[in-house]
C-alpha cells in the first residue's frame, strides 16, 4: 500500500509540474524581410569557398539585423513559385540553367521581387541564349575579360543618392576579388545606373601583367531601374589551390559590407540600415575589442591638435563621445570635454598610419566617420575622405595613438559603444 501511495503522489506531482506555467515569454520579433540564396557550390575552389563564407556571413548578419536568411541548392524553387514567400533572391555562384527555372525567375522579377547577384551570376559566353537576363536585365552581355590574380580594387561611388550607395564614402577599397568586364557598354543602356566603378587612381588592377587592367571604364556595381535588382562584381576569394585554403575574405571591407546591407534593405523595401543606435543627445564610450582599452583624448585636452589615443577605461569625460549625423550615414565624433571639437585625421592625410587628433569641426570629410555595424554589436568607423578605418596601432600600450588604416575586419578596428549618463 505504501509503495502504491508513493507512486500516486509522484504521478500527481508530475501532472502538476507539466501543468505549471512559467512567466510569459515575449514572442520573437517577425523578420523585417526574407532572403533566399541560391548556389551550386560545385565549380572552382574560390567560388565554392565564397559560397561557404557568404552563407555564414549572411546568416550572422540576418540574426543581428532582424531578417531571415535561407540557403538552398534547389534551383527548381524558382520554377514552381517556391521563392514567392521571399522578398529578395540571391544568386551566389550561378544562374538558372533550364527553361522552367528561367521563366520562374523572370516572372518573380517582373512581379516586383528583389534580386542581388554576385560575380559568376553574370558570367556567360552565350548571352543570346538567355537574352532577357544577360542583355536586358543585367545589361552586360558576354564576359569579355578578367583580372588576375585576385586583388582589392579602389572604387569610386557613383549615384550616391541611391539608397544602396548612400552610406558609402566617395572612394573606398573593396575586399579581394577577381574582376570581370563585359562586351556591352553599360553606360549606353538608359535603364542601367552604375553605383560604383574602378577609380582611375586604382590602376593597374591585377598582379599578372597579361591579365591586368591599366585604364578604362569598369563598372563594378549597378542596378537596372526597371527592376529591384543589384549586381556586385565581387565574390571570388583568393585561394591556395594546392591546399584548398582561403587566403582572403569577401567580407573584409566595411564599406562593401555596408553596401550589401543597405542594398538588401532597399531591395526588400525595408529602407536603409541606420548608421547605428546613436541618438544625437547621448554620449558613448568606445571600447576596443583588441585590448579592452577606451578611445580617449590625451590629458583631457581641448585644443586643436590634441592626440586621440587608447587608454585604460576610467569613465571620465575625455572618454565620452557624441556621434552627430552629417550626411549619407556619416557622423562627426565630438568629445564631451570639448563638444565643438571632432575626431580628425591629421592634415587630411590619406596615408596608412596617419594619426588622429582633435580639431574644430569645419565640415571636412576627414572629420566624418561612417559607423558600420558588425554582427557582434560592435562597430567599425570608416573615414569619409580616405575609406580607411579608425584603428589601434596593434599595441596594448596605454597612451598609444589611434590612427587610420585600411579596413581589414580585425579586432584592432572594432569598438563597442556604451551609452553613458
Amino acid at each position: 500500500m505504501r509503495r502504491h501511495l508513493i507512486r500516486l503522489l509522484g504521478l500527481m506531482a508530475l501532472v502538476l509540474g507539466l501543468g505549471a506555467v512559467g512567466p510569459a515569454q515575449a514572442a520573437p520579433a517577425a523578420p523585417d524581410f526574407r532572403v533566399i540564396a541560391f548556389s551550386n557550390g560545385t565549380w572552382d575552389a574560390a567560388h565554392i569557398d565564397f559560397v561557404k563564407e557568404a552563407d555564414g556571413w549572411f546568416a550572422r548578419t540576418a540574426a543581428a539585423q532582424n531578417f531571415s536568411y535561407t540557403a538552398t541548392t534547389d534551383w527548381n524553387l524558382l520554377a514552381d513559385g517556391g521563392v514567392d514567400a521571399y522578398d529578395v533572391v540571391l544568386f551566389l555562384d550561378d544562374a538558372p540553367q533550364n527553361a522552367a527555372q528561367r521563366a520562374g525567375f523572370e516572372r518573380y522579377m517582373r512581379n516586383g521581387g528583389g534580386w542581388l547577384g554576385f560575380h559568376v551570376s553574370a558570367f556567360t559566353t552565350n548571352a543570346a541564349g538567355w537574352n532577357w537576363y544577360y542583355n536586358q536585365f543585367l545589361g552586360s552581355g558576354n564576359f569579355r575579360s578578367n583580372t588576375w590574380g585576385p586583388t582589392t580594387a579602389l572604387v569610386r561611388t557613383e549615384n550616391g543618392s541611391h539608397p544602396a550607395a548612400a552610406g558609402l564614402p566617395t572612394t573606398w577599397t573593396t575586399s579581394v576579388s577577381e574582376w570581370y568586364s563585359w562586351s556591352n557598354n553599360l553606360r549606353s543602356n538608359p535603364s542601367i545606373k552604375v553605383l560604383a566603378s574602378v577609380d582611375p587612381a586604382g590602376f593597374p588592377l591585377g598582379t599578372d601583367p597579361n591579365q591586368s587592367w591599366y585604364s578604362g571604364d569598369y563598372p563594378l556595381v549597378w542596378t537596372n531601374t526597371q527592376y529591384r535588382m543589384l549586381y556586385a562584381n565581387f565574390g571570388h576569394n583568393a585561394m591556395n589551390y594546392a591546399t584548398d585554403t582561403r587566403l582572403s575574405s569577401t567580407f573584409a571591407s566595411p564599406s562593401q559590407n555596408r553596401l550589401l546591407l543597405d542594398g538588401l534593405r532597399w531591395l526588400a523595401g525595408a529602407g536603409t540600415a541606420p548608421p547605428g543606435p546613436f541618438p544625437g543627445d547621448s554620449w558613448y564610450t568606445l571600447t576596443g575589442e583588441a585590448n579592452g582599452l577606451c578611445v580617449d583624448v590625451r590629458a583631457a585636452g581641448t585644443a586643436d591638435g590634441t592626440p586621440v589615443q587608447q587608454y585604460t577605461c576610467n569613465g571620465t569625460r575625455a572618454q565620452q563621445f557624441r556621434l552627430t549625423p552629417t550626411s549619407d550615414g556619416h557622423t562627426r565624433i565630438g568629445v564631451r570635454t570639448a563638444p565643438q571639437q571632432s575626431v580628425d585625421v591629421t592634415d587630411r592625410s590619406t596615408a596608412d598610419g596617419a594619426p588622429l587628433q582633435l580639431w574644430a569641426y569645419g565640415g571636412g570629410t576627414n572629420q566624418q566617420w561612417l559607423p558600420v555595424a558588425e554582427p557582434s554589436g560592435r562597430y567599425h568607423f570608416v573615414a569619409r575622405h580616405s575609406g580607411k578605418c579608425l584603428a589601434t596601432t596593434g599595441t596594448s600600450a596605454v597612451g598609444a595613438a589611434l590612427v587610420q588604416r585600411p579596413c581589414d575586419g580585425s579586432p584592432a578596428q572594432s569598438f563597442r559603444p556604451t551609452a553613458t549618463p
